[in-house]
């Protein structure tokens, strides 16, 4: 009784009505509360719904069951990286390894999250070690494929990728991963054929439907050339990362401070300072400009979720206000114009990231700024004073939110 119940509940898993297949599941757990097959179904359901609490507290009862099922610690490892608790994770699969050995599975995940923590090596070996057991696993080979091109093997990632696809013509996640392997090396009509692909075996694919979008954004030469820059910024450390940032901004103040100093050198000087800032915002706006565009197409506006549609519409209003505040000001002369220019201007910036996560920030500061402004308008109007304390408290603000969300970007990537 209890494995036909067990087998309706994996269908109904299959067809991802998990609510049906949780139901099924908890009858037979009632009955036999040490079930371990029932447990482990139950927590990739748990997973699906992003209850991580009740997911963990599962495994941890499963584990005291049966603390030598590697398969328990895979998916305990599963949790932590979808919470981007890579270490914890890591620690998770080095058990499981060291439990199955033999286990392809368990290499070929530590592979991968490896790839996050931009460990390119050590993810390559783990791959390799999972094909030493399964020269056919497609998970393997797609981590293999990855670490190569990070390493710029270009020839040998694509002739992996290949042997995955050989493998199984099908899969939507290979032909997803092919395609940002594609559009990080600058194929990206190729890409877009992988892309296709995908969606044509996975309509629902996000990890497709982004690259999707990026491939179509790189139509445009000037978000080509963002791709690449953020591609290669994505690939280095948290340390080289912040290296970059922090050297640039450092760079940017010394020429500065020269050009100010030595008027002989600041013809010479001021160019370079406009072009560092136009690179420096064009990194925060592009990407939300572009979405702003692609929510007005008529099929760009698919390949965008909802949070994304909501950022783009934040930026339309955004630069509208950017443009009446510019108008205002040509017209009136009145500062006034030029807080509304400067204000719909810097409120792209938290607008297009609207979306990201953690969304306690990165929702609620954008608010903060905007009570911010209001209050400053506010306290204009009594004083007369339009550059008060509550824009200067604004303009910190946004100063301050960059640096904080640029942490918690480099955290996530």
């Amino acid at each position: 009784m209890q494995e036909q119940l067990i087998e309706r509940a994996s269908l109904l898993f299959e067809q991802k009505r998990y609510a049906e297949a949780q139901k099924v599941l908890m009858e037979i757990l009632a009955l036999s509360p040490n079930n371990i097959q029932s447990i482990v179904l139950l927590v990739e359901i748990k997973i699906h719904n992003e209850t991580w609490n009740e997911a963990i507290e599962l495994i941890e009862n499963a584990i005291a069951i049966d603390p030598e099922f590697d398969v328990l610690f895979y998916l305990k490892a599963k949790i932590y990286f979808l919470q981007n608790k890579t270490d914890l994770s890591i620690q998770n699969l080095k058990i499981a390894i060291g439990i199955d050995p033999y286990e392809a599975n368990n290499f070929a995940f530590l592979g991968h999250v490896l790839l996050h923590k931009k460990q390119f090596s050590e993810a390559l070996n783990n791959a390799n070690q999972a094909l030493e057991i399964d020269a056919t696993h497609i998970f393997a080979l797609n981590v293999r494929s990855t670490a190569l091109l990070k390493l710029n093997l270009k020839t040998d990632a694509f002739e992996t990728i290949e042997d995955a696809l050989n493998e199984d013509p099908n899969n939507a996640f290979t032909h997803a991963n092919y395609g940002w392997g594609l559009l990080e090396k600058g194929n990206n009509d190729k890409a877009l054929e992988h892309f296709s692909e995908s969606l044509k075996n996975n309509p629902n694919s996000e990890y497709a439907q982004a690259g999707m979008a990026e491939a179509l954004k790189s139509k445009y030469w000037i978000y080509r050339w963002f791709l690449k820059y953020s591609f290669w910024m994505n690939n280095l450390t948290s340390k080289n990362q912040w290296a970059f940032i922090i050297g640039f901004y450092i760079i940017s103040r010394i020429l500065r401070k020269i050009a100010h100093a030595s008027p002989s050198l600041a013809p010479f000087l001021i160019p370079v300072i406009v072009l560092l800032a136009i690179f420096a915002l064009s990194t925060w706006i592009i990407n939300p400009l572009t979405n702003l565009l692609f929510s007005l197409n008529k099929f760009g506006k698919h390949l965008l979720s909802k949070e994304e549609k909501k950022s783009a519409l934040f930026v339309g209003l955004s630069a509208g206000i950017m443009f009446i505040g510019l108008i205002f000001y040509l017209i009136t002369q009145q500062e006034l114009g030029i807080f509304l220019t400067v204000f719909g201007f810097t409120m792209m910036l938290p607008s297009g990231r609207f979306y990201e996560q953690p969304k306690v920030f990165f929702k609620i500061y954008p608010f903060v700024l905007l009570i911010l402004a209001i209050l400053a308008v506010i306290q204009a109007s009594i004083t007369g004073e339009m550059f008060n304390t509550f824009v200067m408290i604004y303009l910190f603000g946004i100063f301050g939110y960059q640096w904080v969300a640029n942490f918690f970007a480099i955290k996530s990537n």
